[in-house]
């Protein structure tokens, strides 16, 4: 019951922060970005530190956050699409410094210094696409002389942790049947289709107040949302038993660390942006 509790505790205080702060206004949704994003960085390249590969950690996090705020800019109006080449410096400067840094494997250390950039930044420089030049749900504080709805990112985290609570909660009950036992003993395919059916009926139910699109395109993010999301969960589960570790932090009590709770949507969010670029 005390980790219950706690984990009940804990969820509150992640929805307030993120809901919370992608909503709030322009300048709280660039700041929130920026926190989960460096946290989730941080997370990824300490547990990779366990397997013995020293990937360059501050360069990489500096990287990933450059190209947040360059999206940032770039989604607001503020510059042209061409800034993102600032990028492409950034990344042989880091190849040539590994040449200084008399690392056993090298091309190991660069691997995971860019592909947490590719795995963890990249999904996240997609958030202010979706917000910025868009309309549809306001920000709580009012802001000037700028275009900005956090609707999509604010109906895509409500419908992602839709689904993780019906997941949970059928698989718990009537969880027989293992989805992928040896990467996550505990996923079951009871709770799986029970997270995609909450997930839907959320979407039903909410699609008018979200808006951007109509309701059955939202109910069809929740399926996408629901089943790249679970993979997107396995697929860390995959990367911490490489690791050797239980979680990726302990920054949450009885949720783990940043990537631990996000993990879903670093998959799941470019599938959504991709669906509302091509039929939105």
């Amino acid at each position: 019951m005390n980790n219950l509790f706690r984990r009940t505790l804990t969820g509150a205080w992640i929805v307030i922060f993120v809901l919370g702060g992608f909503w709030l206004h322009p300048v709280s949704f660039l700041l929130t970005g920026l926190i989960i994003l460096t946290c989730t960085l941080y997370e990824y390249y300490r547990m990779i530190e366990n397997t013995g590969v020293k990937p360059q950690m501050i360069p990489g996090i500096l990287t990933g956050i450059t190209a947040y705020i360059i999206s940032t800019l770039i989604a607001s109006g503020i510059l042209p699409f061409s800034f993102f080449l600032i990028l492409i410096p950034i990344m042989l400067i880091i190849m040539g410094a590994e040449l200084y840094r008399k690392q056993e494997k090298p091309f190991d250390s660069l691997a995971h210094t860019f592909f947490s950039v590719l795995y963890i930044a990249v999904p996240f420089s997609l958030f202010p696409f979706s917000a910025f030049s868009h309309t549809g749900l306001e920000s709580l504080l009012p802001h000037a002389q700028i275009t900005f709805s956090p609707g999509i990112v604010i109906g895509f985290f409500i419908l992602l942790w839709a689904g993780d609570t019906g997941a949970y909660l059928i698989g718990i009950s009537f969880g027989r049947h293992r989805l992928m036992e040896r990467i996550s003993p505990k996923k079951s395919w009871e709770g799986f289709i029970g997270g995609v059916l909450f997930s839907a009926a959320v979407a039903w139910l909410l699609s008018g107040w979200l808006g951007v699109v109509n309701t059955i395109q939202w109910i069809i993010l929740s399926v996408i949302i629901s089943i790249a999301g679970t993979y997107g969960d396995l697929i860390e589960s995959m990367l911490k038993r490489s690791a050797g570790v239980k979680d990726s932090g302990n920054i949450m009590p009885g949720h783990g660390g940043f990537l631990d709770r996000f993990d879903s949507a670093i998959i799941s969010f470019p599938l959504v942006y991709l669906f509302i670029l091509l039929f939105g």
